[in-house]
C-alpha cells in the first residue's frame, strides 16, 4: 500500500508545537512534506520590514535541524508574488504525488485572496486542501453580539470572547512524531529570500523555540502580574520592561497565542488569571483580526468609521512628515521613540500612542503613511494590529479614541519618563540637560544641536480639534 504524502504550507506559523495544519498532517503514518512559498514582490508590497523578514529566516532556519530529525524535508517554492502560489503548489503536489495540503489562515484580504485561489487549483486537480485557525484562539466568526453581528467595541468583545472561551479551550498541541521515511530531500534556504538586506537586533530577538518558550514563561512567572503597573513605562534596558517583548514571536508565529494562554494559566500565581492586563493585550489582537474578516474594507485601508476621517483635512507638509520619520520633531519623547524604532525595529506601546496621536492628531498627516512607515521597520509588524493601532490614534477605527484626546508629548515624557532617562539614552545630547522635566520640554537641547519643534502644540491642538469638530 502506498504511503500517503501530504504537505504543509508554512507562513507566519513557524513553529512545530501547537500548529494545527502540521499536528492534522501528522496524524498517521503519512510522509510530510514542509513547504515556504518565497514572495519578495508581494512582500515588499505589504511594507515587510527587513527585521521581520531576518527574524522569520532566523525562525525557519532553527527548526530546520529538529525537521530533519523528525523527517520533515523542507522545500522552498522561489516566486515572486502571491499569484504565484496556486500553480506552483499544484506542480510540487504532482511532483511528490501529495493528495492534500494544508495551512493555518491567515486574515488580511490578499492573504485570504491567495488562499481562495490555491484552495481552487488544488482541488480542481484533485488535491484536498485543509485549513485551520492556528493564530487564532478563538475562530473569526465565534464572538458575535446578542443580534449575530460582530463587535464595534473591545470591550463587550473581550468579555463575550471570555465567556466563549471554555468552548474553545483546547490543549497546546504537541510536536508531532518523527515520520518513518521521507520523500524528497531539504532544499537549501536562501541567506536574503530573495527580498532585501535582511537584518535585525540579534542581541535583543532570539530565532528558535525553546528560546521563545523561555522567553514566555520567564515574563509569565517574574512579570505578568505587575504588567500593568509596568507596562506604561519604557526602559532602556529591555530586561527591566514590564512588556513581554513578546510580539515579535508572535507576529511571524513562532509562538501561538494559545501557547501564552496555557502559559499565563499555569505558570502565573494569579488567580484572576482570566482577567489579567496582559491577557488583555491578546485578546486586543484577536478582536482585531475578528474586525479584518468582518469589514474586508479595513484591509483596503479604508477607516472604520469614514464619517469621521470625512472631517479631517490631511496635511501634506512632507517636511513635518520626514522630521517625524527621522526623529527629529523637537518634541523629546517622540523623537527618543522613533530614534529607538529605527535602531531597534521595536518602539515600546505607550510610545507607539505618542508618536501616531502626534502624526495624526497634531500633524494631521493621514494615519496610512504612519501605519506604512512602521510596517517597513517593525519587526513585530501585524498588519492588523498596526492597522487597529493608527486607526485607534486617529479616531477613524472601531473603539477608538475619541476625537478630543490628543496625546500631549511633553505631558507623556514627564508621566512615563519621569526622570527623563529613555530620551537621554536615545538622544544622548540631552544626557547634559538636568534630569525631570526639563529633558521632556520641547526644543529641549536645541542649543546642543537638538532640532526646534517643528510645531507650536497648543497652535496644533486646537487646529485639530477645530478640523475634527466641523459639521458636528
Amino acid at each position: 500500500m502506498t504511503t500517503p504524502v501530504r504537505l504543509v504550507w508554512l507562513r507566519n506559523d513557524l513553529r512545530l508545537t501547537d500548529n494545527p495544519a502540521l499536528h492534522h498532517a501528522c496524524r498517521d503514518d503519512a510522509a510530510v512534506v514542509l513547504v515556504v512559498a518565497l514572495t519578495p514582490e508581494s512582500w515588499h508590497a505589504h511594507g515587510e520590514s527587513p527585521a521581520r523578514m531576518g527574524l522569520w529566516h532566523d525562525q525557519l532556519s532553527s527548526l530546520l535541524p529538529e525537521c530533519e530529525r523528525l523527517n520533515l524535508p523542507l522545500r522552498v517554492l522561489r516566486l515572486q508574488r502571491f499569484a504565484d502560489c496556486a500553480s506552483a503548489l499544484v506542480d510540487l503536489a504532482r511532483q511528490l504525488g501529495a493528495s492534500e495540503l494544508c495551512f493555518n489562515y491567515e486574515y488580511p484580504l490578499n492573504e485570504r485572496n491567495r488562499d481562495a485561489q490555491v484552495c481552487r487549483a488544488l482541488e480542481s486537480a484533485g488535491i484536498t486542501t485543509r485549513a485551520f485557525h492556528g493564530e487564532l484562539i478563538i475562530p473569526p466568526g465565534q464572538v458575535q453580539t446578542g443580534q449575530g453581528g460582530m463587535f464595534k467595541v473591545y470591550t463587550p468583545f473581550s468579555n463575550a470572547w471570555r465567556r466563549r472561551l471554555a468552548d474553545f479551550d483546547s490543549p497546546v498541541l504537541p510536536c508531532p512524531a518523527a515520520r518513518r521515511g521521507t520523500v524528497c530531500a531539504n532544499d537549501p534556504l536562501p541567506a536574503d529570500l530573495g527580498y532585501r538586506a535582511l537584518y535585525y537586533r540579534r542581541d535583543l530577538w532570539l530565532a528558535g523555540e525553546d528560546n521563545v518558550s523561555e522567553r514566555l514563561n520567564t515574563f509569565v512567572r517574574e512579570r505578568a502580574q505587575d504588567y500593568a503597573r509596568k507596562r506604561d513605562f519604557p526602559q532602556t534596558d529591555p530586561e527591566a520592561e514590564g512588556t513581554s517583548r513578546l510580539s515579535p514571536h508572535l507576529s511571524i508565529g513562532a509562538l501561538s497565542p494559545r501557547q501564552c494562554l496555557a502559559a499565563l494559566r499555569s505558570e502565573s500565581d494569579d488567580p484572576d488569571w482570566l482577567h489579567s492586563s496582559w491577557l488583555n493585550e491578546l485578546i486586543w489582537r484577536e478582536f482585531y483580526r475578528h474586525l479584518l474578516v468582518a469589514y474586508p474594507g479595513l484591509s483596503r485601508l479604508e477607516p472604520f468609521r469614514p464619517e469621521v476621517e470625512a472631517k479631517i483635512s490631511w496635511q501634506q507638509d512632507e517636511r513635518a512628515f520626514q522630521a517625524w520619520c527621522r526623529g527629529e520633531t523637537g518634541f523629546p519623547i517622540v523623537d527618543a521613540a522613533m530614534k529607538q524604532l529605527l535602531e531597534t525595529g521595536w518602539m515600546h506601546n505607550r510610545l507607539r500612542m505618542v508618536v501616531a496621536s502626534y502624526l495624526t492628531k497634531l500633524l494631521r498627516i493621514d494615519w496610512r503613511r504612519g501605519a506604512d512607515f512602521f510596517m517597513r521597520h517593525l519587526i513585530d509588524g501585524d498588519f492588523a494590529s498596526n492597522l487597529g493601532g493608527w486607526q485607534w490614534s486617529s479616531s477613524v477605527g472601531a473603539d477608538a479614541a475619541p476625537y478630543f484626546r490628543i496625546f500631549n508629548p511633553q505631558a507623556q515624557g514627564e508621566k512615563f519618563d519621569p526622570d527623563g532617562a529613555f530620551v537621554a539614552h536615545w538622544l544622548p545630547e540631552l544626557c547634559g540637560i538636568e534630569p525631570g522635566k526639563l529633558r521632556q520640554q520641547p526644543g529641549a537641547g536645541s542649543a546642543q544641536g537638538r532640532p526646534k519643534p517643528v510645531i507650536d502644540y497648543k497652535a496644533a491642538r486646537q487646529a485639530a480639534l477645530d478640523d475634527y469638530q466641523s459639521g458636528r
